[in-house]
């Protein structure tokens, strides 16, 4: 039986059975059903298995260092330094676990595991996390793919919620830069339009207040990030799918937490 929660709640330690693994790559990954809605305002809260929340991928250029959690996506953290993007990661976990709890996922996680470290390029200094990991090039059992889809779509969620509790002027960077709430939802949406061209998803470009657009153009994601993932892009030079959800959710993430951080 599921445990049903309020979004505000903290779910409850308790201890989970092990659970089942398939083969994947050479080694055993957990078979994690995906979690269903129970209601208005709530959501089933599956326990998952702890010995691969921590792990971590560090994609470093010469300037900035991303830690990114492999089984998260878009718990994703930059900084000057390896150690410095550790603890940014560490620092942004309460913050992760809202969207985690949203997707109805127990979110507890223990000290990061770094498992993989892979060079980063000019994308990475500029600010974005942009070279798949290893684990984005294997396959991954179909439960895994639906429970990372689903964060996709929490994280969706709650942005929305986030931009609709926002004033429409945020406040100004350091520097007196930074977008304001609509400029921020508008550079969101059509990162995504070009985000989708990577899996073989074309739009036009839209309003970025066209909901009707923006939900089609979604809703051709999900279809195309759809199991099975293989670890190979569904187009030519292509993302991997798992990569994509990963570079997708860390997008929208990261400007969800900037547009809270900036409320006025």
């Amino acid at each position: 039986a599921l445990l049903v929660l309020p979004l505000s709640a903290t779910p409850p330690r308790r201890t989970a059975r092990p659970a089942p693994t398939q083969p994947t790559a050479g080694r055993a990954v957990p078979v994690i059903a995906p979690a269903r809605r129970a209601g208005s305002g709530e959501v089933s809260v599956r326990p998952v298995m702890m010995g691969r929340m921590t792990q971590v991928y560090l994609e470093a250029g010469a300037k900035k260092v991303f830690a990114c959690a492999v089984d998260w996506p878009g718990w994703c953290r930059a900084a000057k330094g390896e150690e410095a993007a550790l603890a940014a990661l560490r620092a942004y976990a309460p913050r992760y676990r809202v969207i985690a709890e949203r997707a109805g996922l127990a979110f507890d996680p223990g000290a990061p595991e770094v498992v993989e470290r892979v060079p980063g390029n000019a994308t990475t200094d500029f600010g974005a996390p942009a070279v798949p990991a290893a684990a984005d090039r294997v396959p991954v059992d179909p439960a895994v793919a639906e429970r990372e889809l689903a964060l996709l779509r929490a994280a969706w969620e709650v942005f929305d919620e986030g931009a609709a509790a926002t004033p429409a002027e945020l406040r100004k960077g350091p520097r007196g830069g930074g977008r304001d709430r609509d400029r921020m939802i508008a550079h969101v949406v059509e990162s995504e339009r070009g985000y989708a061209r990577q899996v073989g998803v074309r739009h036009r470009p839209f309003a970025f207040d066209d909901r009707e657009a923006r939900d089609a153009l979604r809703a051709d994601l999900l279809r195309a990030l759809a199991p099975p993932w293989d670890g190979a892009p569904p187009t030519p030079r292509g993302w991997p799918h798992r990569y994509a959800v990963r570079r997708l959710a860390w997008h929208v993430i990261d400007h969800l937490w900037e547009m809270e951080d900036r409320r006025t």
